[in-house]
């Protein structure tokens, strides 16, 4: 018994550190990472592998991804749902993880050629349910760090983030190529267990009994809330657009590397997946470290044009062809960029959110950023066969300078915003 005591007063100890908040943080990050790389690069590697065609992968992506953009119609249900003893949020992320080992298992059963329909839908489920998980996740995170570490902590959940897409990314891919999609997609239940611990670990997050909202309100006031913001309909537009241009080049690149570059799954795993996202990671990181010294305005300007500039590489490697060092290097220097751009558009959307209805506000405003990665796919796919790889390439960045302008239009909202939150 005294054991236990010593036990709990260490973890309540460390639950004031920014050091474990950073770390459960990072967990976290890793369990909301894992099932879209599962549901997203993963399965369109798959349905690469047996053949089917790009406008079918295309569509795929856009039906799976369904979930991530309609999150927000029942994010009100995780701002109302509150079980004392564990907090907000704790629950649901929970049930959720278990839900996902679950359909994980039963899609490892599967094959795209076999089992079309199912596959489809046993992976809408899995989309669901970690779109569902990301709702808990964001709004657990955000009501958990003070102003000042949320910088550091977009950081933190991107690098996670990540890691887990590596996991499901370039380690999925490697097993694939050697053990097959079904087997591989077995071992990858087990790693959501790593959420679990996160979960069990991690300190609750409270509102006082007379804040807790009446399902009414929960429904009603977040989005009452948001809409009496300065500029709010703008704010809205530029959540959608300020990763576009980034997703519109990213949602191919799979298909690109192997079918165009004629890449094998362990090149596209090595290059893509383990270089191209620890680029990711560092680029998240230092956004997170600049964001300590440079305003939101700053920080979203420099890194949406740095963004923007990036996709430029990719165009020149289509007109080259593949060569190890440049196509490493385009890779390395694009999700860089990305890294940077995340980092500083999370801490944009949480600097957003009202305090009480965090996790509808902010299902909201991530689901509108997931426009662009859902939508693009069906697009993408028919301009790529239209206007080839390079030229497919160039347009991306074209498509983000609408998000750019709008964001000096802004400039005076979000630097109101930014001194409104204490930065």
């Amino acid at each position: 018994m005294r054991a236990f005591f010593t036990v709990r007063h260490t973890l309540l100890t460390m639950h004031q550190t920014t050091a474990f908040r950073m770390c459960i943080v990072l967990l976290l990050g890793f369990a909301s990472g894992l099932p879209l790389g599962l549901t997203g690069t993963t399965l369109q590697a798959w349905y690469a592998a047996e053949g089917i065609d790009i406008k079918t992968i295309g569509f795929v992506v856009a039906l799976v991804g369904q979930p991530y953009a309609f999150k927000f119609f029942w994010a009100p249900a995780i701002d109302k749902w509150q079980w004392t003893a564990w907090g907000r949020y704790k629950v649901g992320i929970l049930a959720m993880q278990l839900l996902m080992i679950g359909l994980l298992c039963q899609m490892s059963m599967y094959s795209p050629i076999e089992h079309t329909t199912a596959l489809l839908w046993v992976a809408f489920g899995i989309a669901f349910a970690s779109a569902t998980q990301d709702i808990a996740i964001d709004a657990y995170r955000t009501e958990l760090l003070p102003v000042n570490e949320r910088g550091l902590g977009s950081a933190f959940a991107v690098t996670g983030y990540r890691l887990a897409m590596i996991v499901s990314g370039g380690v999925a891919l490697f097993l694939a190529d050697s053990i097959g999609f079904q087997t591989t997609y077995l071992l990858m239940a087990l790693c959501l267990s790593v959420g679990m611990v996160a979960v069990l670990l991690a300190p609750n997050v409270h509102l006082a009994k007379e804040s807790t909202p009446s399902w009414g309100a929960a429904i009603v006031e977040p989005f009452k809330r948001f809409l009496a913001k300065p500029q709010a309909m703008h704010l809205l537009l530029l959540v959608v657009l300020y990763k576009l241009g980034d997703a519109f080049a990213g949602v191919l690149t799979t298909t690109f590397l192997l079918r165009d570059l004629n890449l094998s799954l362990t090149e596209v795993g090595w290059l893509n997946k383990i270089v191209g996202l620890i680029a990711t990671i560092t680029g998240a990181l230092l956004g997170g470290w600049w964001l300590k010294h440079l305003r939101l305005y700053q920080a979203l300007m420099i890194f949406g044009i740095l963004q923007a500039v990036s996709n430029l590489l990719y165009a020149f490697l289509a007109m080259t062809g593949h060569q190890p060092v440049l196509t490493a290097s385009a890779i390395a220097l694009e999700n860089l960029c990305g890294g940077m751009g995340t980092a500083a558009f999370l801490a944009f959307i949480m600097a957003l959110c009202d305090k009480g209805y965090t996790a509808t506000q902010f299902a909201l405003l991530t689901a509108l950023s997931a426009v662009g990665r859902i939508y693009v796919g069906p697009v993408a796919g028919i301009a790529v066969e239209q206007i080839g790889w390079s030229l497919f390439f160039l347009s991306s960045a074209f498509v983000s300078l609408p998000g750019l302008a709008l964001l000096i239009k802004l400039r005076p909202t979000i630097l109101q915003l930014d001194q409104e939150k204490g930065r």
